[in-house]
């Protein structure tokens, strides 16, 4: 089968390889048809991605077709289009018997702690296939990318007096700022990249947009009736944005980090605890998530056309991929086609 691997950083081998085709109780073996593209994998061929080993099949964000099961299951059938929860959770840790599998102690996601769908076939848990009778394939692979910024807003956990200002509108930005309009609550949106922003603008409907700038602070009143967000959720990864995040929140606010950086995160305690300061950390997604986004994506109310902005096949992404990572490439969201 065709299979691209991550040697090292900066280098993707293609190659053929035999698909492992037995099946454990709880299995199924699927066919990759869409990938998708996103910050962890440009991070692990920059070598910047925490929690990495190379080689590694990267390739988490799955669009796949079921094509054998180990035995009867009541949630998947031979030939459903499925997205993939790329979270193998061990179940049994304190995270996993709370309900966290998110963040389950002895967490393996694919592409990341394991092989990944750079490849045409690969075997899965059957509960981590969620099902859909009308998407796409691709609308599919984009599941994952949309979990997450949802979970970020589920930590958030918004009220209707809450106001939003997202930090990075790049993949995981875009996602989130798809569920705090869901939410119907008041939003701001702040990038370095004026093309990011209107992106926003033209293609998701985002009113207030204002440059990541040294003037962001003063001006972000201006569009909230005189008040700083009370909610700040950064989607950079970048540690100065992730620093400057606190001078933007309103007494009382919540700040949410869903990027993430190989480094520390350091805050002044005493404005940290005058504007008691609620700071989350948001990582992966949970199951419901991930069905609840399906639905959303069936009814209509979301619509992930627009994102796509590039193409590959697994033969020609060794000549694809550092394309992307070149500025002013204007990738929003890549996609491969198996």
């Amino acid at each position: 089968m065709q299979t691209v691997t991550l040697q090292t950083p900066g280098q993707f081998k293609y190659h053929q390889s035999d698909p492992d085709l037995t099946l454990h109780p709880g299995e199924a073996l699927v066919r990759v048809h869409r990938i998708g593209v996103c910050g962890t994998d440009l991070h692990a061929y920059r070598g910047r991605q925490p929690f990495f080993t190379y080689p590694r099949i990267l390739g988490h964000e799955l669009g796949v077709e079921v094509v054998a099961l180990a035995e009867a299951s009541t949630t998947v059938q031979i030939g459903d289009r499925c997205s993939v929860e790329p979270y193998l959770n061990c179940g049994h840790c304190s995270a996993c018997r709370r309900g966290k599998t998110n963040c389950c102690v002895n967490l393996q996601v694919l592409g990341v702690h394991t092989d990944g769908g750079m490849r045409e076939y690969i075997t899965l848990p059957t509960h981590k296939l969620h099902p859909s009778a009308t998407l796409s394939y691709e609308q599919l692979a984009l599941v994952e990318t949309l979990a997450i910024g949802a979970h970020a807003v589920e930590r958030a956990g918004l009220t209707p007096d809450d106001t939003v200002l997202v930090i990075g509108a790049g993949p995981i930005g875009l996602s989130v700022i798809q569920f705090v309009q869901l939410a119907g609550v008041p939003l701001v949106v702040t990038d370095r990249e004026e093309s990011r922003l209107g992106f926003c603008r033209s293609q998701m409907g985002v009113t207030h947009t204002l440059p990541a700038n040294e003037e962001l602070a003063t001006r972000l009143p201006d569009y909230l009736n005189g008040d700083l967000p009370t909610v700040v959720i950064d989607a950079t990864g970048n540690p100065a944005s992730m620093l400057q995040a606190f001078e933007y929140l309103a007494n009382g606010g919540k700040l949410v980090y869903v990027g993430l950086f190989q480094g520390d995160v350091t805050f002044h305690d005493p404005m940290f605890h005058r504007k008691e300061v609620t700071l989350l950390a948001s990582r992966n997604a949970l199951p419901a998530t991930f069905t609840a986004i399906i639905r959303a994506m069936e009814a209509r109310q979301i619509d992930t056309t627009p994102w796509i902005t590039h193409r590959s096949s697994l033969a020609r992404l060794t000549d694809d991929f550092p394309g992307w990572l070149e500025p002013g490439s204007g990738v929003v969201k890549a996609i491969i086609e198996v």
